[in-house]
């Protein structure tokens, strides 16, 4: 199994998209310029695993500077980290990649912004703990 991980900016209250794009996209204040500069810096040189819509998003070079596989609903995740089993292998995407991906999941980097605004999707803490978004309890 490689060593696989996770980068992801959230919102204060735990925002991570809004209609398909992360709701802060375009802006140009230094925090969330960092962001995205320490986002390609730490997967340089190493696969990102992501939706279709994340993996198109990755603008060049840093496209050419990383292994870029597009997952699928029908991808199954052991068979699919298993082709990467010596490389880091970083997954992306949102809550539809990790509430699959996430009990594969190491090392979670988690940068929260200081955005306050819409969203339509989450973080969802129970990923951390114990990678299923499904288990209930309080």
């Amino acid at each position: 199994m490689p060593d696989v991980r996770s980068m992801c900016a959230i919102g204060q209250s735990g925002q991570l998209g809004l209609n398909g794009h992360l709701p802060w996209e375009g802006d140009r204040r230094p925090e969330f310029v960092a962001d995205v500069a320490n986002f390609f810096e730490k997967t340089r040189g190493h696969v990102l695993m992501a939706g279709p819509t994340t993996i198109n998003a990755v603008p060049e070079p840093f496209a050419s500077q990383m292994t870029l596989v597009i997952l699928r609903s029908s991808m199954d995740p052991e068979a699919t980290l298993a082709r990467y089993a010596s490389r880091v292998v970083f997954i992306g995407g949102g809550p539809p990649v990790w509430d699959v991906y996430a009990k594969y999941i190491r090392h979670w980097d988690i940068n929260r912004l200081p955005y306050d605004g819409e969203a339509d999707r989450w973080f969802n803490p129970r990923w951390l703990i114990t990678g299923d978004a499904s288990v209930s309890g309080g």
